[in-house]
């Protein structure tokens, strides 16, 4: 029976994790907790992910190595590097593949729809630490050091801890107004962690996918603006109130709170249309997104559910 090693139990890991254990793989995955999805198939495992020797313990006779970390983005510069470089002597050491759940940050600022062809041409040094990291395991591969190097690449996802769930689900499930660090009207490629899931688990189990990057099936791109009212309306929540964060006060505000301190870094994502073209997978392994609506009740879910109030609208011409 396959063994996977997943590194990173946050919701890609543990989402893999779960989708391999209902496939009837053997999952161990790791965190510095210990956490991780309760399943017979898979085991929990406490370990430093900056721990080559460990990880090269853990990796023995496994089928494949999933870096899903994903530190803090205040932390980036100093927690990635030895993360990265302990993955990536656990693969040359195991010969197992080396599969990366990346973002599309090592893209840059970018015009028009990206594709997995589009240069890694990011120049800040937390965007440009991220294609490194792709750049150091294609290199190793090439190099002749690791069996098979391969990165999955997704946008903002939904049923995770995210611009969307934190600005925008959180209040809107509540009730409230959503304060947005970002405009409201611009087109942008949304991915389902579930989406993200079936492509790691793609890239490792199918050599089609091995030595390149792959782009996360996704849904068709849309608007804050759009997503919110879709979102309201599948999780039975009041229509939504929206108000952008004037650049002055975003940066103000960066000053308190990391998290609108990081957002500044990637702003640019929301300024223009940022649209993930992801037919190359769809194309090769059939994969399809996971219906939208799907995923914005699975994100509802997570972050409480239908509101208190017990408020629920309807669709003209429904009851």
């Amino acid at each position: 029976m396959a063994t996977h090693l997943i590194v990173g139990a946050g919701m890609v890991g543990s989402t893999t994790a779960r989708r391999l254990a209902e496939r009837g793989e053997q999952v161990k995955i790791v965190s510095r907790s210990g956490r991780g999805p309760v399943h017979p198939q898979v085991e929990r495992i406490a370990a430093d992910a900056t721990d080559a020797d460990r990880l090269a313990e853990l990796a023995d006779g496994v089928t494949a190595i999933y870096n899903c970390l994903n530190p803090a983005y205040h932390r980036w510069l100093t927690d990635w590097p030895p993360m990265a470089a302990a993955l990536l002597a656990t693969a040359e050491r195991s010969g197992a593949p080396l599969v990366i759940a990346g973002c599309l940050y090592g893209y840059g600022e970018i015009t028009g729809p990206m594709t997995e062809e589009n240069p890694l041409a990011a120049t800040h040094p937390k965007l440009k630490m991220r294609a490194d990291i792709w750049r150091a395991a294609l290199a190793a591969q090439r190099a002749g050091r690791i069996r098979a190097a391969t990165e999955v690449r997704g946008s903002d996802y939904l049923q995770a801890q995210s611009i969307f769930s934190f600005f925008i689900g959180k209040p809107l499930l509540a009730g409230r107004r959503a304060v947005v660090p970002a405009p409201l009207d611009v087109p942008h490629t949304w991915t389902s962690i579930n989406d993200m899931a079936a492509m790691l688990v793609t890239a490792a189990t199918d050599r089609r996918a091995w030595n390149r990057a792959w782009h996360a099936p996704s849904a068709a791109p849309l608007t804050v603006r759009e997503l919110a009212t879709r979102f309201t309306d599948v999780a039975g929540a009041p229509a939504p109130k929206l108000t952008t964060i004037p650049g002055a006060l975003l940066r103000a505000g960066g000053v308190l709170s990391p998290m609108l301190r990081e957002f500044q870094t990637t702003a640019y994502q929301f300024a223009r249309p940022f649209v993930m073209d992801s037919t190359a997978a769809t194309a090769t392994f059939g994969l399809q997104p996971q219906p939208l609506d799907a995923a914005l009740r699975e994100t509802a879910a997570l972050l409480g559910g239908v509101p208190s109030t017990g408020h629920r609208r309807t669709r003209p011409g429904t009851t």
